[in-house]
């Protein structure tokens, strides 16, 4: 994948300079993970970009997202292979699938955002990117993203992408899978 620029933006690959400002996004986001743990994580998803290519594999894994101006990191976004119950939910129902509980990859949209960045727009600004090339680029049918009841900052990027939200009629079932946004490709029709 490309460089993506927004207008305020730049969305491109993690390199091992990113792990300290990394390491706090996601601490501050996800609960506390030992900096040694996050550097061999990091050290995976920068391998993973080459590995990915020469496999001709989509671009998983997250990407920076630093300020244009500055180049100061403001957290990251990236994409995903998400597992779970989605044909539970209406909106992949009215596509043609059925209604069962089995798991099934769709393609997920992860963004994180450094506290002292939040509510501002750029988490939602660095997802469009993404969204906007998973569409155009890698001719993606529909992408997802999942999060928790209480995360309304998460369920408002995922509004302002145009997602529809849905609940999962089993919360709990699992965690993480409480509220699902989905964006079909506007190409999908019907």
């Amino acid at each position: 994948m490309p460089v993506l620029e927004t207008q305020r933006l730049l969305v491109r690959p993690m390199t091992m300079d990113d792990l300290l400002p990394m390491h706090a996004a996601m601490n501050a986001g996800f609960g506390e993970d030992p900096l040694e743990e996050r550097r061999e994580w990091l050290e995976w998803t920068v391998r993973n970009y080459v590995a990915l290519a020469r496999l001709w594999q989509p671009p998983y894994g997250e990407r920076a997202v630093v300020l244009k101006d500055t180049g100061e990191f403001v957290g990251a976004v990236g994409f995903a292979q998400a597992v779970g119950p989605y044909q539970r939910l209406p909106a992949f129902r009215k596509h043609g699938e059925p209604d069962d509980t089995f798991m099934q990859p769709e393609f997920g949209l992860f963004w994180v955002t450094s506290p002292a960045h939040q509510r501002k727009g750029y988490a939602a600004e660095a997802a469009q990117a993404l969204v906007d090339y998973g569409f155009s680029s890698m001719n993606l049918r529909r992408i997802v993203a999942t999060t928790e009841f209480d995360n309304e900052g998460s369920q408002a990027v995922m509004r302002k992408l145009g997602m529809t939200l849905e609940h999962n009629p089993t919360p709990g079932d699992p965690p993480w899978f409480q509220v699902v946004g989905v964006l079909y490709n506007p190409a999908v029709k019907g």
